[in-house]
């Protein structure tokens, strides 16, 4: 190596390092300025900001924390993938909720249809492919009614979240409602035998091994396959991609296809590996949290699982703002919300700049 070279090389190091200083101090930044326009809203409430941060970081420091942070962030990572995928193809998937939901009830059935006739273990294979079947179906639906009515699936996907957890209600409230159950509105619970099983003798299921996986695959999917390469071309010019011979309508197809089927696996974990049946409030609010995961990550599937995981752990240390702070259960949003907007604002800025 040359002289010149080698002084290039000395050069680029710190100058690497010094972009990755600005970039994390930029990101504090935003995040900081989030939190204190949240203490702000607090003041106003009459709560003090100290004792409410205070108690949120107690909720994220004992022992079963990290625990509840992987349970619960297997169904967002999943989530925030099901709008990655679709993302990378220039579609806006706002539907996890709902596919999360059909992924759920497919499972729940297959059970019951099985009726405990096959060991658990393959029970449990065949409720994830009925979960991902059923995710996949539902975003389908969006993806058709783009391609053949020119419906946006942006409007298509959210209307169908109602239209799932519609379908869900009335399933728990007459034919599948448990007679043997409290009386409440709820399947009755999974066997223990089709039930992630626990990762060693911690409280975390194996379904979040899943998520995991599935982070990687989806980033292996997009950044090293033909195929995620032509969902990119087509999210960056449709048109263009068409007169250079790719098959447009079945590429979006297969992105939102592949996407449900990722949020159809979430509601699997869910109902396999926390809750074990159904009820009114099965999954509530995952899908959309899972929608700002993968926007605040950029859609970068190597940074999703982090994102979910941060709102997750928002979200789990958010329940101390009700229960100590005795502020409203919808707080919490507010403050993901003013994360994600900080965010983006700190990512147009810093475009702006380099423009």
């Amino acid at each position: 190596m040359s002289a010149v070279a080698t002084a290039d090389v000395e050069l680029a190091v710190p100058d690497r390092w010094k972009d990755i200083g600005r970039t994390a101090v930029r990101w504090a930044a935003a995040v900081g300025g989030a939190f204190a326009i949240f203490a702000f809203f607090m003041v106003i409430k009459g709560v003090s900001p100290l004792d409410a941060y205070r108690s949120m970081w107690s909720s994220l420091t004992t022992d079963t924390s990290l625990s509840a942070i992987l349970v619960k962030g297997a169904p967002l990572v999943l989530a925030a993938l099901a709008v990655t995928i679709p993302a990378k193809a220039g579609l806006v998937n706002v539907g996890g909720e709902g596919q999360l939901i059909i992924g759920g009830v497919f499972a729940a059935g297959v059970s019951m249809a099985l009726g405990g006739a096959l060991p658990g273990g393959a029970t449990l294979v065949l409720l994830c492919l009925a979960g991902a079947l059923g995710g996949a179906l539902w975003a389908g639906i969006a993806a058709l009614l783009r391609l053949w009515v020119g419906i946006s699936e942006a409007v298509t996907t959210l209307l169908l979240n109602y239209v799932a957890l519609n379908i869900m209600f009335f399933l728990i409230y007459d034919p599948w409602k448990d007679p043997n159950g409290s009386g409440q509105p709820a399947t009755r619970p999974l066997p223990v035998g089709e039930r992630f099983p626990l990762i060693g003798t911690s409280k975390v299921h194996q379904g979040v091994v899943l998520a995991l996986l599935a982070s990687v695959a989806v980033w292996w999917l997009l950044k090293r396959t033909r195929l995620g390469f032509q969902f990119r071309v087509v999210g960056g010019n449709a048109e263009a991609a068409r007169r250079s011979g790719l098959k447009v309508g079945l590429l979006l197809v297969g992105a939102m296809l592949l996407g449900g089927a990722l949020a159809g696996l979430g509601g699997v974990a869910q109902l396999a590996g926390a809750e074990f049946k159904l009820r009114p409030g099965f999954l509530m609010t995952y899908g959309y949290i899972g929608f700002l995961a993968s926007w605040l990550a950029r859609h970068d599937p190597a940074k999703v699982a982090l994102s979910a995981l941060l709102l997750g752990a928002i979200s789990i240390s958010g329940d101390s703002l009700q229960i100590d702070s005795h502020l409203p259960a919808a707080t919490v949003n507010i403050l993901m919300a003013l994360v994600l907007i900080a965010v983006f604002g700190f990512a147009g800025k810093r475009q702006k700049a380099v423009a």
